[in-house]
């Protein structure tokens, strides 16, 4: 019964009983009598109206039931797990490993289930969704890529055919322990080899400052010192020869002629040091020789001139330097120490006697 119908029932009701009513307390008993007749029968009639009818009028119109009402069988769920599914990186040789549950429900475009593989679909749209991402990312960011695929992937999408719908939930997304062994690798030669070029890089910046810049001539060398330095101006005069010499070796040249009175022992005539400060040249070749400096080392031992031991010594010198090879020396030796006098006849003359 509708909410119209009942509220007409319960209007004619109270009228119909107030009437009743009325004619109870005020109208003759005769009238009265007829009109509650009246009544009886308006309302024997109108409880007969409302049960009265064909079976057919009384079951087309079923009131509404209220409740959970089942969804159509397009909306149905079902789910289908996938595990280890290699979906390719923006590297060669190179794959994420996908899992994941997908959810899919048939539409309304399947007129017959049988005859086709709503699975199948529903995880091969799922997997093109996930390659679409997954091919645009670097392998060393899968945790990143994870998070990504997981909000591209929580929405219920057709598939290319329009016959299914499908997600995907619960999905992991990792990188071989083997590729990602090798990922590591990679990134730390890459950092030690950042590290090297940028000290590459400062090395030659420095030795480029100090060659074509400080140690240019030893002017600018003197002139970097005392910026260093303008705290001992003493210092630095007591090191311009030492400044001229080291910018003249970075250069590969000899010391500016204008510099040679800073460095001591320099001789200016060649521009070679001496040892003992003189405006002499010093050689490397020595001017004494092996005698000579024997005679020397004579000089310094408790030795007389005509000690036979002196002689002695000599001869045993020359006979060490013989057996060396030294035979010059030997000889200057024998020479000088141990040669025959007037007094000792030699060998010639003993023959000719």
């Amino acid at each position: 019964m509708s909410a119209g119908r009942n509220t007409t029932t319960l209007y004619l009701a109270v009228t119909g009983g107030l009437i009743f009513v009325g004619l109870v307390l005020f109208a003759p008993w005769p009238l009265w009598i007829s009109l509650v007749a009246a009544a009886g029968f308006g309302t024997a009639l109108l409880f007969a109206s409302r049960h009265a009818g064909p079976p057919s009028a009384r079951t087309s119109r079923p009131e509404p039931m209220l409740g959970y009402v089942p969804h159509p069988a397009a909306d149905v769920r079902r789910t289908r797990v996938v595990t280890d599914i290699a979906l390719p990186t923006d590297l060669p040789d190179y794959s994420f490993l996908f899992s994941a549950t997908v959810i899919w429900s048939p539409t309304t475009a399947i007129t017959d289930e049988s005859a086709i593989n709503p699975a199948a679909l529903a995880i091969d749209a799922v997997l093109k969704r996930a390659r679409e991402i997954t091919e645009l990312r670097h392998p060393s960011h899968a945790s990143l890529t994870r998070h990504e695929l997981a909000g591209a992937l929580g929405e219920m999408r057709a598939d290319a055919t329009g016959r299914v719908r499908a997600m995907a939930e619960s999905v992991q997304l990792v990188l071989p322990d083997r590729d990602q062994e090798r990922l590591d690798k990679l990134a730390a030669v890459r950092k030690e080899e950042a590290i090297w070029e940028h000290e590459r890089k400062y090395e030659l910046n420095k030795r480029e400052y100090l060659g074509e810049d400080v140690l240019k001539n030893p002017g600018s060398a003197v002139v970097w010192w005392l910026a260093r330095n303008d705290d001992q101006v003493e210092k630095t005069v007591n090191d311009i020869g030492l400044l001229a010499q080291l910018s003249s070796a970075a250069n590969n040249g000899d010391v500016p002629e204008a510099f040679h009175s800073f460095i001591p022992g320099f001789a200016a005539s060649n521009g070679h040091y001496s040892p003992n400060g003189s405006d002499a040249a010093w050689s490397p070749e020595p001017k004494d020789s092996a005698a000579d400096r024997f005679d020397a080392l004579v000089q310094t031992a408790p030795f007389d001139e005509r000690d036979p031991q002196c002689r002695l010594f000599a001869r045993q010198v020359a006979g060490w330097a013989a057996e060396h090879g030294w035979q010059e020396l030997a000889e200057d030796l024998i020479r000088r120490y141990d040669a025959p006098t007037d007094a000792e006849p030699t060998a010639e003359e003993d023959d000719g006697s």
